[in-house]
This record gives C-alpha cells, structure tokens and sequence, in this order.
C-alpha cells in the first residue's frame, strides 16, 4: 500500500490504516509482530516520529500492543475490533451522508433501497 501525501488523512493516520488493512486480510495475524518504526519510516521515506504516531495510534486503540525491547504485536481481537470500528465509521461517514443528500434530493429512504439493490457488484454477503 502508498501513503497519499493529497489525502486528507494525516500520514501517522495512513500509516495505523495500512496497518490495519493488513490486521484484517491476514498479512499481519494475532501476536505476531508489526513493522518497526524505523522500517516504516525507511518503507514510506517519513519521519520516523510520523511513523511511531501511527503505531502509538494502533497501541491505543488496542489493536496492537507493545513487548518491551522486542516491539509491537497484534493483540487478540484485533480482527474484530478493527470491523466494529469501521463498521460505525461506515454508517457514520457513508450511510447517514447518503440519507441526508437523498433528503435534499427528495429521494425515499425506499428509493435509496431499490437503488442499492440494483447494484451488481461482488458484495460478499450477496445472496
């Protein structure tokens, strides 16, 4: 994965991201160990400070947690931690800004429906 400097998230933000985009695909699996900061910092060619703020990030949250003098480990229930927050975060930054722009649209919650159903993409819970 890149770090997208025209984002408009933080890089120590992207960073945590990465990291967790690898949590939930099974790259990075429970107690094993994470990139340093200083890999990160050589991977991404970022500051190493910017790089110790994203895994501080995943320490705090849980999702990681720290050995002394070994490093950064996936903590148990990472995978489910991680789902649960972006799941929100889904409704939160998708969902509620959709029902709220099909509002000033007019557009029925029961349009909005019909119209995800006439969607074809690969959903993984299709039916």
């Amino acid at each position: 994965m890149q770090l997208h400097g025209d984002s408009t998230k933080a890089l120590f933000q992207q960073i945590a991201e990465i990291i967790e985009d690898q949590i939930l695909s099974g790259i990075l699996l429970v107690d094993e160990q994470v990139y340093s900061t200083n890999q990160l910092s050589k991977l991404y060619n970022i500051n190493p400070a910017t790089a110790r703020k994203g895994l501080n990030l995943l320490v705090d949250e849980k999702i990681i947690y720290k050995k002394r003098g070994l490093g950064m480990f996936v903590s148990e229930g990472a995978v489910d931690y991680i789902k649960n927050k972006r799941k929100n975060n889904f409704y939160d930054d998708y969902i509620v800004k959709l029902l709220k722009e099909g509002e000033k649209l007019h557009i029925s919650k029961d349009e909005i429906i019909d119209m995800i159903k006439k969607y074809r993409g690969g959903c993984i819970n299709e039916h």
